[in-house]
């Protein structure tokens, strides 16, 4: 029997059990996928901790690539032994073998390896409506990008770069810096030893940046308000540090008729065409090479323990994959 992670209850990362599993024929509308790399990402800790509830048991897990094994009824354009990949859910990505509903997959081109593929699928298509949507980046714009060494920020910095923006990142370490830079990060800023608003208001010459794209939360909200420029874009897509508290929205117009959203990838990818589209762009970013994947960390699927401590550690740059 194939084997997956699940667990029974929220907790720390002692809850994550390696079990046999059951995996039923397809559904109408579904196919098999048996995974060759499964990606590893915060909201995965998220979903672990029950910040993001879930009935239990339950599995983890929201992207991964593979080889299609069967298609359900009514699925007419995907055939057994295509390489296939996909994001943002349903949970469940952690196991060896599973059902996913076929309209979530994604036709893999053949420049791009299982691993590139599940390290990227989520944090590349997070990097895509974040960039091209819900702030439709502009060459000359001046975007700041929190923990830029992490998955989504070395792949937002590099696509944020070849769009003609003039890109900072705040880090952790000098390390993680460098490696930033590496990836396209103009202005580096370490906010373990900086102010990072008062240092990007030193960079962009007092005004501010157009866009803050801050998945850290809580500890970062306020000093990404004090980046902006008048009627810039605070996107807040994402709680490493925890969930930012409530916010009264008169400190908006108090600090520049600002626009603050909290958008996520299930919306703008909740029609297929949207989902094709950001993901031929994705594609065609990575396999032009003007976006470089670095999968930086593998761990065996069974051990997913392991990987969640160093990845809540801060242990781990770019992407993490995890292998059956």
């Amino acid at each position: 029997m194939p084997h997956a992670i699940r667990i029974h209850q929220a907790g720390g990362p002692e809850v994550l059990r390696w079990e046999e599993v059951v995996v039923p024929a397809p559904a109408a509308g579904e196919a098999t996928v048996r995974h060759a790399a499964v990606g590893l990402n915060f909201i995965d800790v998220y979903h672990r901790t029950g910040l993001y509830p879930q009935i239990m048991p339950a599995g983890l897990g929201l992207e991964g690539a593979g080889v299609v094994e069967a298609v359900g009824e009514g699925v007419m354009d995907l055939q057994v032994g295509e390489r296939v990949a996909y994001a943002g859910g349903p949970v469940g990505a952690y196991a060896e073998v599973r059902n996913i509903p076929a309209h979530r997959l994604l036709k893999l081109p053949d420049t791009i390896s299982f691993e590139t593929a599940a390290a990227m699928m989520l944090q590349g298509l997070t990097a895509a409506y974040l960039l091209r949507k819900t702030w439709r980046v502009q060459p000359g714009d001046a975007v700041l990008i929190h923990a830029a060494a992490g998955g989504v920020g070395l792949i937002a910095c590099q696509w944020a770069k070849a769009l003609g923006a003039t890109v900072l990142g705040t880090v952790g370490s000098a390390a993680k810096g460098e490696l930033a830079k590496a990836h396209g990060c103009d202005h580096v800023i370490d906010y373990s030893s900086e102010n990072f608003s008062q240092r990007v208001r030193e960079i962009t010459g007092g005004e501010g940046v157009a866009v803050v794209y801050d998945g850290v939360g809580k500890d970062t909200f306020i000093g990404s308000l004090d980046s902006l420029r008048p009627m810039g874009m605070m996107v807040a897509y994402g709680n490493a540090s925890g969930p930012v508290p409530p916010l009264d929205l008169l400190l908006l117009s108090q600090k520049g008729s600002l626009f603050v959203t909290r958008p996520t990838l299930m919306n703008y990818t909740a029609k297929r065409a949207d989902l094709e589209a950001l993901g031929a762009e994705l594609f065609e970013m990575v396999g032009s090479g003007r976006v470089r994947i670095e999968v930086n960390q593998r761990y065996a699927l069974k051990d997913a323990e392991l990987a969640h401590r160093d990845l809540e550690a801060r242990r781990t740059t770019g992407s993490t994959i995890l292998l059956p």
